[in-house]
């Protein structure tokens, strides 16, 4: 019997005590044993050293915001606070770590930076080695200012990438020894609202998901870390006029499906994958059985994904077709506060 073991960040704003654990059995094809792994404020986003040692989330501690490092133990699903680095203000809103788990890279809407942190050979997180902050304004009112909302490295593990939403940038950092250095910038749409990015397995190719415009939009990635724009294509169907507010994207590890989050229209958009220029084709929308879906995963397996309704407090699981992309819903009625951020362990 195959279990993998999850772990769901929350907003503890409600009944939300912190970070939720789960196991999804793929034999079964459900969810069970939610339980709260670790107590704290506000950890909306997580990620998972390659390892499986470690895990990093954003936190928020009193009037101060960072990020903080548990211990990890893959048997029990338990996490043991290490430690954590945080400064006054609004804690960020994405976390990332390198393949290497040496460097630790955060995005902070309130302040529209980003941050770089090393880690020691325990886990710990030492003090910020660069904060950068951004500048500008975009169209939208909403782009009054910067509003930085994921920072991740490229496949080469050369640059960061950071997607600010405030200013409609893509922006790409050199990293020295924990130190950002900015390198190249691509602007996209004006009001488009950029807000998460992931790469093409192939590493040529990354797709944006816009907050605003509710688009994904296809860059080309060079090798001096720059990028370019190639198409942009809606996640909405023509018919829909309501709010909706794009949200996360992530592509199949055999890169032949992209998969974006629509909060409002409260769907998936599942998108194919032209291998030979990146470019996207439409598939299907599948409902997320709840409301506002702040993120989704794919298991390891790529059999399942699933997804988290922020404002309907509950955890979605689908079966994944590995030929057509399609999903079929399987569980829709998992209990898990305010949920934002899905992770598996690494296998």
């Amino acid at each position: 019997m195959a279990k993998y073991i999850g772990y769901i960040g929350t907003y503890t704003k409600g009944d939300s005590e912190g970070i939720y654990s789960f196991a999804l059995d793929t034999e079964a094809g459900n969810i069970s044993d939610v339980n709260v792994a670790a107590k704290l404020d506000n950890p909306t986003y997580l990620t998972i050293s390659e390892d499986n040692k470690f895990l990093y989330s954003v936190a928020k501690e009193g009037d101060s915001g960072g990020v903080a490092a548990y211990r990890l133990d893959s048997r029990s699903a338990s996490l043991e606070k290490i430690n954590s680095q945080v400064s006054a203000g609004s804690p960020p809103c994405h976390v990332s770590v390198d393949a290497a788990g040496r460097n630790v890279f955060s995005a902070n809407y309130h302040k529209g930076t980003v941050e770089s942190y090393l880690t020691n050979t325990d886990g710990s997180i030492g003090p910020a080695v660069s904060v950068i902050e951004h500048s500008g304004s975009g169209p939208d009112s909403r782009q009054e200012k910067p509003h930085t909302h994921y920072v991740g490295l490229t496949p080469d593990e050369k640059y960061v990438v950071a997607v600010d939403l405030g200013i409609d940038q893509v922006i790409t950092y050199e990293v020295n020894k924990g130190v950002l250095i900015e390198k190249s910038t691509l602007s996209v749409n004006p009001g488009s609202g950029p807000r998460h990015l992931v790469f093409h397995p192939n590493g040529k190719y990354a797709y944006v998901m816009t907050e605003f415009s509710s688009e994904v939009l296809l860059l080309q990635y060079h090798e001096d870390g720059s990028l370019t724009q190639i198409q942009a294509i809606s996640t909405l169907p023509e018919s829909f006029t309501d709010n909706n507010q794009g949200s996360a994207i992530h592509i199949s590890s055999d890169g032949r499906f992209v998969y974006a989050g629509n909060r409002g229209h409260d769907s998936i958009a599942v998108f194919s994958v032209n291998q030979d220029n990146g470019e996207l084709s439409f598939v299907e929308h599948t409902s997320t059985e709840g409301n506002w879906p702040r993120d989704f995963v794919l298991d390891p397996s790529e059999k399942f994904v699933v997804a988290s309704n922020q404002n309907s407090s509950n955890i979605v699981l689908y079966k994944r077709d590995g030929d057509t992309g399609k999903l079929t819903l399987l569980q829709s009625d998992v209990a898990v506060p305010d949920p934002v951020c899905v992770k598996f362990l690494h296998t």
